[in-house]
């Protein structure tokens, strides 16, 4: 009698070790969290909300987006590093989450490269250099006549320090070798305001936020940071066309989980989000807010979150910009 309870418990037991994890179910089979480190109604909210909600259409899971923002993005960034590493809490990392605030801050709460696994490189996004209707600068050459001609006379804003406005800037700083001033704002309606009122002399901002600036005829866009022209702004010049050969600043944006997260579930979540982001739905979306739909292996995201932390770590020096805290 109790032999015989012995070996059938015995054989449960040895089942359930042969079975394990196919029990579970394949990934996903519950809801995903999705940590965007920034404020409801931003464009990383509204473009991760595009996705998502495809997301959600293509695998049948749930996704559960949460808004974390707070410290340029770290505070988002630490609640995925303190995550599961299951595939089940994700977040939104972004040009500055991932490369610029490396070099900006003198300490963060996560490591990029020990804390975060790279998943996929959604979008970009580009910024369009502009300056009021009423300036006598026509082209970007105009501009940087007028910067050297006046040392130290003209300035730019942008929303923040650490900013793609403010990184953009002074690249094309460096790039045209220029003494100009910079002028950080709690926002960017605040920096445009300043343009519009003449407070400043040019803005480098979002293609979508320059777009109907521009159609309204109260700026001037003589520039965009690709290195192609834009379909939101096809007759605008790129700032590589116009002499400074090479300038390019993209506002990146992708998809990072825990480090430690299993490579099939990384895979999988992968071309899941390759595949949301050749829906009609998301393409219509993304062009509307002057974004362009990336491709490539969570590998291929890693290559570019290195290339743009050394860029930027280059110019966070050579401008001098002091860390924050």
């Amino acid at each position: 009698m109790h032999r015989n309870v012995f070996r059938t418990l015995s054989a449960l037991a040895l089942s359930a070790l042969l079975i394990g994890p196919a029990a579970a179910g394949p990934y996903p089979d519950k809801p995903i969290t999705f940590i965007v480190p920034s404020a409801a109604g931003g464009s990383p909210d509204v473009l991760s909300r595009l996705i998502t909600t495809q997301l959600a259409r293509d695998t049948g899971a749930t996704m559960v987006v949460e808004n974390r923002p707070g410290a340029a993005g770290n505070i988002g960034i630490a609640l995925v590093k303190r995550a599961a590493a299951d595939g089940y809490t994700v977040g939104y990392g972004n040009i500055n989450t991932l490369a610029v605030n490396r070099s900006l801050f003198k300490r963060l709460p996560y490591d990029v490269d020990q804390d975060l696994t790279p998943v996929a490189h959604m979008f970009d996004l580009y910024n369009a250099l502009i300056v009021p209707a009423d300036s006598p600068v026509k082209s970007v050459q105009d501009l940087i006549e007028l910067a050297r001609k006046q040392p130290g006379r003209l300035s730019y804003g942008a929303s923040g320090v650490g900013t793609t406005g403010h990184m953009g800037g002074e690249l094309f700083k460096s790039m045209a070798k220029l003494d100009v001033m910079f002028i950080p704002y709690n926002g960017g309606p605040a920096a445009i305001q300043d343009l519009l009122g003449g407070r400043l002399d040019y803005l480098f901002v979002n293609t979508s936020e320059a777009a109907p600036l521009v159609k309204s005829g109260k700026v001037r866009a003589i520039g965009v940071s690709s290195l192609k022209r834009l379909s939101l702004m096809p007759d605008v010049p790129t700032l590589d066309e116009s002499g400074l050969k090479g300038y390019e600043t993209v506002a990146w944006g992708g998809v990072v989980a825990p480090k430690g997260t299993p490579a099939d579930v990384v895979a999988t979540l992968n071309a899941a989000i390759q595949k949301a982001l050749q829906a009609p739905d998301v393409r219509t979306g993304l062009a509307t807010l002057g974004a362009v739909p990336a491709t490539g292996s969570p590998e291929d995201f890693k290559q570019l979150i290195d290339r743009e932390t050394a860029k930027w770590q280059k110019i966070i020096d050579t401008a001098g910009i002091e860390k924050l805290d």
